[in-house]
């Protein structure tokens, strides 16, 4: 399987789009200067040059979209300056006794412009009554009047613009070089009626049978769902595009609860985030469509992640709330202060609970709760030293952090080093993966990526073997996965036609799509050559799988070396810190158990030495001790603690809204009394 291309470099990107903004530019002035001369050829070269570099803008370039916009130079300027400047070339080349003829070609374009302006303003109007208060997915919303989107032309102006306008704007080049006027007469009436049924479709979607439920009968549905779905517990989460992740990797811990599952969300573009569940699927992105929770049957929240919206729904006061996070390790991130605003903190192991306790940010113990890791469990145990001719390293270093601290991440000081030195041993097979957001903050991480990348890539160029037989098996299995993990929306659809699409699931959609992965990971580890180094940056295969392959892991301090552990297996952590070892071990628990690499790699060859040689590999012991420190015990399993700590708090947030209902009913009485002289 080829190795993924290197990330194009953004200074190179930088000529093109310059080029194009010069190249439409050009188009304009040469445009300018033939309708003034008059000069037909000329104009109609510009004309066709002008329209075809919109067609690689709204294709290719649409970042340079936003650009013009932001210089009042939008589409929609551009083309009443296109179509002015056909105009102005139209009069010099027809003289003043031409005049009155293009009068009313004039005037068609002008009601043209104005058709156009109609259509977006109505546009605007049935995007609204399109926008719900509410995004469901996994419920049954057709109580809703749900119904497909309307066209995107109808609801993206440039291009709508764009092929609405081309007939006038042909029209108009046509009389330019045939001096015959029935030309543009025909092309503005072709653009004139265009515009009509644009417009005449989007005014039959604001017909009251027409459009969706209002706002009001939307809330009075959540709440009728709310009442019969009766929801115990939910995961809340809220975040940017790339942290999906955050939430996905509680999805099944969650749904192999005891009780009825929830998942709450505030950005209605997260709804298709979310990786295929069964759960039923609530985004709520006003805070007051949010307070309604207050008056349903849930009991506990589950927090994956801190954000700015957290604060809205611990305002609730029906409700726990537990922090779980998605992940731990070492790094003060995994000891932030916003944690003491939970009822609960839910942790792996005693390592983390200990970490609270140093770090002083609030958290008292008596709200840490140990749950284990739930996702870990279907982690493969280590069943030995490598057996066939190679050892397979992962090395899985972090990124660079916001703080600018060296030891956050190896690829900077080491990478380059512990690869040689692995791609070194003839009997390595190297499996990289970097963290996604790796060079986001600091450019020579993400230069030294691509170098790392680079280097794989010889590495395999001077390796050669036998390749598996192609039998197509692993192009099928990634069509059925791709089938099941996409919904296959049209490319128009809007959120009320994904809520539609959605709203009755297929049932046993994630168990469906957790056979299909199992299995299409199975053909793509056996459709690649066991000598074969990889880099792996796609989605699949994930992290777990690749832990399932490897031998040894070599990272930094990250949340990986804690999910690792759970297989037991040797791992290394690399030393960029600039502390000695054993100032790096004392600080950063996780190191305990692990062989402390320095940035130059000296050490490679003898900890490749104790994987290959159970007798050689002196931390076997520290590993399991480490394993039962940072993830608790092996029984009960994390997915019965993990049930057995909602259903405790679960039980506590029962027994808070009894205690205020009564609290509640003996003031009434009171208040009453207090009230009955004064009505006398």
């Amino acid at each position: 399987m080829p190795l993924p291309p290197l990330r194009p470099l953004l200074r190179p990107r930088l000529p093109v789009k310059a080029l194009v903004a010069a190249a439409l530019g050009a188009a304009f002035c040469a445009q300018a200067v033939a309708a003034l001369l008059p000069h037909v050829p000329l104009l109609l070269a510009a004309t066709a040059t002008a329209l075809a570099v919109e067609g690689v803008l709204f294709r290719w370039q649409r970042g340079m979209l936003a650009v013009f916009a932001k210089s009042h130079a939008d589409i929609t300027v551009r083309h009443v300056v296109r179509d002015l400047l056909l105009v102005v070339g139209l009069l010099r080349l027809g003289g003043q006794e031409r005049e009155t003829v293009y009068a009313p070609l004039v005037a068609g374009l002008l009601a043209f412009y104005a058709l156009h302006c109609a259509i977006q303003a109505v546009s605007v109007l049935v995007r609204r009554t399109r926008t719900l208060p509410v995004v469901t997915r996994n419920i049954d919303a057709s109580a809703l009047r749900l119904s497909p989107a309307p066209p995107l032309l109808l609801r993206r102006p440039g291009p709508r613009l764009l092929v609405y306008g081309l007939p006038s704007t042909a029209g108009l080049l046509g009389t330019a070089a045939t001096a015959d006027p029935r030309c543009a007469a025909l092309g503005i009436a072709l653009s004139l009626g265009l515009s009509l049924v644009g417009l005449s479709g989007l005014l039959l979607r604001l017909l009251p049978g027409r459009r969706p439920a209002g706002e009001q009968e939307v809330l009075r549905w959540l709440d009728a769902w709310l009442a019969e779905y009766r929801p115990t517990v939910g995961l809340y989460f809220s975040g940017g595009t790339s942290s999906a992740y955050q939430a996905n990797m509680w999805l099944e811990p969650i749904a192999r609860l005891d009780g009825r599952p929830l998942i709450v969300l505030r950005e209605r573009f997260m709804v298709q985030k979310i990786a295929p569940t069964d759960i039923p699927i609530l985004c709520l992105p006003r805070v007051s469509t949010l307070m309604r929770l207050e008056q349903s049957t849930l009991q506990v929240l589950i927090h994956p992640s801190n954000s700015g919206k957290t604060s809205q729904v611990l305002r609730i006061p029906t409700l726990k709330h537990t922090f779980v996070n998605h992940g731990e390790s070492d790094k003060l991130s995994s000891c932030n202060p916003y944690a003491k605003a939970y009822d609960e903190v839910w942790v792996a192991g005693p390592a983390a609970r200990e970490r609270y306790a140093l770090a002083e940010v609030g958290v008292e113990d008596k709200d840490v709760v140990e749950i284990g890791r739930p996702q870990l469990d279907a982690v493969r145990r280590y069943a030995g030293p490598p057996t066939g001719p190679y050892t397979t390293v992962l090395y899985a270093p972090t990124w660079e952090g916001w703080d600018g601290n060296p030891g956050n991440t190896s690829v900077v000081e080491a990478g380059e080093n512990l690869v040689r030195a692995l791609l070194a041993d003839p009997g390595v097979r190297l499996l990289y993966k970097p963290h996604p957001l790796t060079g986001s903050v600091d450019p020579r991480a993400g230069a030294a990526d691509l170098r790392i990348r680079e280097l794989v890539r010889a590495a395999n160029r001077e390796r050669s073997g036998e390749r598996p037989a192609d039998d197509g098996e692993l192009a099928r299995l990634t069509r059925e996965l791709d089938r099941l993990t996409t919904s296959g929306f049209r490319a128009r659809a809007d959120q009320v036609e994904r809520m539609m699409v959605q709203s009755t699931p297929e049932a046993g959609r994630a168990q469906a799509v957790a056979r299909a992965t199992a299995a299409w990971e199975e053909a793509y580890w056996a459709a690649l050559p066991e000598w074969e180094h990889q880099v792996v940056t796609d989605v699949r295969p994930t992290l777990f799988s690749c832990f399932d392959r490897s031998d040894l892991l070599i990272s930094d301090v990250s949340s990986v070396i804690s999910d690792f552990l759970a297989s037991e297996k040797p791992y290394a952590v690399a030393n960029t810190s600039g502390l000695a070892e054993d100032v790096f071990r004392k600080t950063f628990p996780t190191v305990r158990a692990a062989t402390v690499l320095t940035p130059d790699a000296a050490g490679v060859p003898t900890l490749l030495a104790a994987v290959r040689d159970p007798e050689k590999d002196e931390l076997a012991a520290a590993r399991a001790e480490l394993k039962r420190h940072l993830l608790g015990p092996a029984e009960p399993s994390a997915q019965e603690r993990f049930n057995t700590a909602v259903q405790e708090l679960g039980s506590a947030a029962r027994e808070h809204r009894a205690r205020m209902a009564e609290r509640l009913a003996a003031e009434v009485p009171e208040q009453r009394q207090e009230d009955a002289p004064a009505r006398t």
